[in-house]
């Protein structure tokens, strides 16, 4: 055999094992995690921060806004295995393209999905940090730069913030699609700048220098024991909202949002903003956060039917005539269970939505929201179809369910702080509820399969919350 052959054959052999290693790392942060400690167990002596620069430079992550606050990337430090450049260059550039499609996001564990670029530079801000548990930049780079944009050029209204949206595949992600009009500041934008901030935030206040790998993964791929979340400790995804909202303080957020349309004005060579300018940005930016704290402070994480698989609405919905007064809680009875992961969670919400539908002879799962104790809310007929869940008052309220039985025993606090703190006021707040948050305190109409006794007892003294 002569030796072209032997190097056609070899060519063709490198293309294909580098088709292969791009093709099984898919947009799960389980698999970027895996691909980051492949970088790392290639140079076991590099630093976190080498390491977060090697990927904003594969990636090109490297403006003139970034460089203002990080070391440019472009200098220092070896090029990454083609195959491993090309993966992150797609997983961490953002954009979101005409058909809706959003680019630079990963689906994380926990069921929600975030946007890589903002979490890596604000942990890279972190390590960078010279002053314990201060980060230079670290809101600029996270949050603010894409809140400013949100804000000052976003239209009016309630379309300034989200969407959300939904994967091609939960085991092998490679396609996400928003689910509505995209806008300038998604919410796989908010959870990767949260999360940037509450890490960058950690790293730099602690002498522990992790594994960017380690640190990743202790976040995100924490295993819920069976005290579910109430067990869980303070520094995991699925205590992302909880987290900020303890770190957040609205005027702070709103000078630096302003500060960094400041700056990209001055690095575009744009004179200095006036002061009359400056006030009308800041009434703005303020006007706008709180929306921003309602939609991602004071309202749970919802997953929604597509994300959980939801079958199709069978026939027409009803839709609700809104305001609503009322919020009726229930469990489930079966699922007897508790479920602790969003694949659980999600298997108990279609088994259900089977029961309801093929046995009961339902539209669809008569719930209008579930309250898994993963620290999720799963929404079945949401905020606007009407349920079918308390007889003779489905279209007086929304419908709760809280997944195990609960006739001896009480739901987990987190789960009952969810629906109580979080998913009530969203729906006040958000104007759905008439003027308070009440439970009815009859048991005929409190739930269709009623709660044991401490279960009653504990949410008729909800009645008066809110007033």
């Amino acid at each position: 055999m002569d030796k072209g052959w032997w190097k056609l054959t070899l060519a063709v052999m490198v293309l294909l094992v580098s088709t292969y290693a791009e093709a099984s790392f898919s947009h799960h942060m389980k698999d970027f995690i895996r691909a980051v400690k492949q970088i790392e167990d290639e140079d076991p002596d590099s630093d976190p921060a080498a390491v977060l620069k090697r990927l904003r430079r594969a990636a090109g992550l490297n403006d003139a806004f970034i460089q203002y606050f990080l070391p440019d990337a472009e200098t220092g430090g070896s090029e990454l295995p083609a195959n491993l450049s090309e993966y992150f260059s797609k997983v961490l550039h953002h954009r979101v393209l005409e058909d809706a499609k959003e680019e630079g996001v990963v689906l994380t564990p926990d069921g929600t999905t975030v946007a890589l670029g903002p979490l890596l530079l604000g942990i890279e801000a972190g390590f960078l940090s010279k002053t314990r548990g201060r980060a230079r930049g670290l809101y600029q780079l996270t949050l603010a730069k894409d809140l400013g944009l949100s804000l000052r050029h976003g239209s009016s209204g309630t379309n300034r913030l989200g969407p959300d949206g939904c994967w091609d595949s939960l085991t092998s992600p490679k396609v996400f699609t928003l689910s509505d009009e995209p806008t300038l500041l998604t919410t796989a934008q908010v959870n990767g700048g949260m999360d940037g901030t509450i890490l960058g935030r950690e790293v730099s206040a602690s002498s522990n220098l992790l594994k960017l790998s380690s640190l990743l993964n202790d976040y995100y791929n924490h295993q819920l024991d069976s005290k579910g979340m109430d067990g869980a400790p303070r520094l995991i995804s699925r205590r992302r909202r909880e987290n900020f909202k303890a770190l957040l303080l609205p005027p702070l957020l709103a000078r630096q949002v302003v500060k960094s349309v400041e700056l990209q004005e001055r690095l575009a060579g744009h004179p200095m903003m006036e002061v009359k300018t400056k006030k009308q940005l800041m009434a703005v930016v303020k006007e706008g956060l709180k929306k921003f704290v309602h939609v991602y402070m004071d309202c749970p994480p919802i997953i929604s039917r597509c994300m959980w698989g939801a079958a199709p609405y069978i026939g027409t919905p009803t839709m609700l005539s809104l305001p609503l007064s009322y919020l009726y809680i229930h469990h489930t009875q079966t699922p007897s269970q508790p479920c602790l992961t969003f694949e659980q969670c999600s298997a108990d919400m279609r088994s259900m939505q089977r029961f309801h539908q093929e046995d009961r002879g339902w539209d669809d799962i008569g719930y209008s929201f579930v309250a898994g104790d993963d620290g999720n809310i799963y929404e079945g007929r949401g905020w606007l179809w009407q349920g079918a869940h308390t007889y003779g008052h489905n279209s007086e309220g929304y419908g709760v369910s809280f997944i195990g039985d609960y006739t001896t025993r009480l739901p987990s606090q987190n789960s009952m702080r969810l629906v109580r703190d979080q998913l009530a006021s969203c729906a006040v707040g958000g104007g759905r509820l008439v003027s308070s948050y009440i439970l009815q305190g009859h048991r005929d109409v409190v739930s269709t399969s009623c709660p044991g006794d401490a279960f009653y007892a504990e949410i008729k003294g909800w009645e008066h919350y809110g007033k």
